[in-house]
């Protein structure tokens, strides 16, 4: 079999696999998230913290229960780091410096797991465990949360309440994160990742010197890693490391992992508004950009024009060569399609048009599919303002699922799309003036702007994928991509319940003649279209000057 016949066999085997769980999943986690039966380890938990899990809350309670659970989460975590020297299994690792503490705080609260460090060489087991390990379920537990908050303001009329997210919270990370967690790092042990507390070991390698080895709990953290798009390594070399990721059935079952959820909550939310066609329009969004990203970035790697990829038939430098380049394409392409940011190649070696695949992708506001929850919620703030702009074009009061798309909506969504650019392009325009953040690309020019660019992007969407190149463990970059992350986060996310809340008061519309269907591939392709031309309008000139000028050259 040839390189190019398996790595489309590879594409083609995951699009099934979703398929063919996209129904069952997505039902499952609709009944997780209806029940009015709590079980028992649920009740201690709502007993602990003193939540009575039969009371709802209104949107602004809601928005402040996300934002006060994460803001003691930072703090936790970063007293955790700035003590891990007095800690149990620090392996002697000194305390994490305060603006590094404060950058990865923030990173792995926000979903985001942008690592300024080597995993092996800077935190504990304890660290790893106690505290990164456990942001990844619940910062995941948190964006699937308030994808169902937005739901339920489809879904429900005239009322002021958005459920309960303490019990969201407890029932995504008790009945859907941890039992698929549990299997999957079984399997993953299994399959050769290593599983321990040992502090390591030296071995010799082939030119004859000697390495030492970081042991620790791999496989328990990677599969969270992926399922919760967090994308954190336990090494610096993320899921190329073969204590991470050991075969290509394992890189498949990575990428397969980062995009289950993600796929499958369309589903949850046809189940949730009455009406699954709704859900398979929304998917059907997702697929075909998704799909486009994969095909392009497959190519651009694979035949992309120069005498050296020419000649061995695809880009291979910075790829490992167990998957080879059109596995590791997929990867990039799914891991910034999502928010999840693991990589098994490094994105910095990638051609010039096959690097701004990434980049663009995360630009799209990961919303194909997006990641834990953050991409149902982005979509669907997407197809609020198709709807809207299609009542333009009619003359007509949008509408969406039987409620008005009205001035309040419409703000709210278009305040959710302008933070993003925002961010990413004020960002990245501080950092070219000034002289010290500009010598901190490893190249000069178009190539590196794009590490410029794809930092801040990356930061502001929650990715945490790095294209490498760029020195980011200084101060600087440290609190500037720290905020990034912050605002990037919890703003949309205050967005996105605010209009949850204002869809929910609303009673329902009868559809008329002049309702446009929102469950057809007229409407599909509308939801593409303005996904793309947003983006376009928005980072053209910024791509122009980054990854396409070095690739036209």
């Amino acid at each position: 079999m040839s390189d190019t016949t398996a790595g489309v066999v590879f594409i083609a085997s995951l699009a099934l696999a979703l398929a063919l769980v996209y129904r069952p999943f997505g039902d499952y986690m609709f009944r997780v998230l209806t029940s009015t039966r709590h079980l028992r380890v649920e009740r201690v938990a709502y007993r602990l913290s003193g939540v009575d899990p039969d009371s709802e809350q209104s949107w602004t309670i809601y928005a402040r229960s996300v934002l006060a659970f994460s803001a003691v989460s930072i703090v936790f975590l970063y007293a955790f780091q700035r003590l891990q020297n007095h800690l149990w299994l620090s392996l002697g690792f000194p305390a994490v410096d305060a603006d590094g503490a404060w950058n990865t705080a923030v990173s792995f609260v926000t979903n985001t797991n942008w690592q300024w460090y080597s995993g092996e060489s800077t935190m504990g087991h304890l660290v790893q465990m106690a505290g990164l390990a456990v942001q990844n379920f619940v910062s995941a537990a948190v964006g699937i949360s308030v994808a169902i908050a937005l739901v339920r303001g489809f879904a429900r009329r005239r009322t002021a309440e958005l459920g309960n997210f303490w019990v969201d919270l407890v029932r995504i990370v008790v009945r859907i994160l941890l039992p698929i967690a549990v299997i999957g790092a079984i399997v993953f042990v299994a399959a050769g990742m290593i599983q321990n507390l040992s502090a390591g070991t030296d071995v010799h390698t082939l030119a004859g010197a000697t390495q030492h080895v970081t042991g620790g709990p791999v496989a328990s953290q990677e599969i969270i890693k992926d399922l919760g798009n967090n994308g954190g390594g336990f090494y610096n070399a993320n899921s190329a490391h073969p204590f991470e990721n050991p075969a290509t059935w394992t890189n498949w079952l990575e990428i397969f992992a980062l995009l289950v959820i993600n796929f499958s909550l369309p589903r949850t939310f046809g189940r949730m508004v009455g009406d699954n066609r709704q859900g398979y329009a929304i998917v059907s969004a997702q697929a075909v950009m998704a799909l486009g990203s994969i095909i392009m970035i497959n190519v651009l790697q694979g035949l992309h024009h120069g005498t050296v990829p020419q000649a061995v038939a695809a880009a291979t430098e910075g790829v490992e060569s167990r998957f080879g380049v059109l596995q590791s394409a997929t990867f990039a392409s799914a891991t910034t399609l999502t928010s999840t940011g693991s990589v098994n190649s490094f994105h910095d070696s990638y051609t010039a048009l096959g690097g701004g695949i990434p980049i663009a992708n995360m630009m799209l506001g990961e919303v194909a599919p997006g990641g834990a929850g953050a991409g149902l919620y982005g979509i669907l703030v997407l197809a609020v303002i198709t709807v809207f702009v299609a009542g333009l074009m009619v003359g007509r009061t949008p509408e969406y699922l039987g409620k008005k798309i009205g001035a309040r909506e419409i703000k709210l969504a278009s305040l959710y799309f302008l933070t993003m650019p925002t961010l990413v392009l004020v960002g990245t325009g501080v950092a070219m003036a000034l002289p010290g953040e500009r010598a901190a690309m490893l190249n000069p020019g178009a190539h590196g702007l794009s590490e410029v660019l794809y930092a801040f992007t990356s930061a502001t969407n929650n990715n945490g994928s790095a294209f490498a190149g760029l020195t980011v463990s200084g101060t600087w970059y440290n609190t500037a991509l720290g905020l990034a992350m912050l605002i990037g986060r919890f703003l949309p996310i205050v967005f996105a319940i605010g209009l949850a809340g204002s869809l929910a008061r609303q009673k329902l519309v009868p559809a008329s003649a002049g309702t446009l269907p929102t469950h057809r591939p007229l409407f599909v392709s509308m939801l593409v279209g303005v996904t793309l031309i947003i983006v376009a309008l928005t980072f053209l000139p910024a791509l122009a000057l980054g990854p396409l000028a070095e690739g036209l050259h």
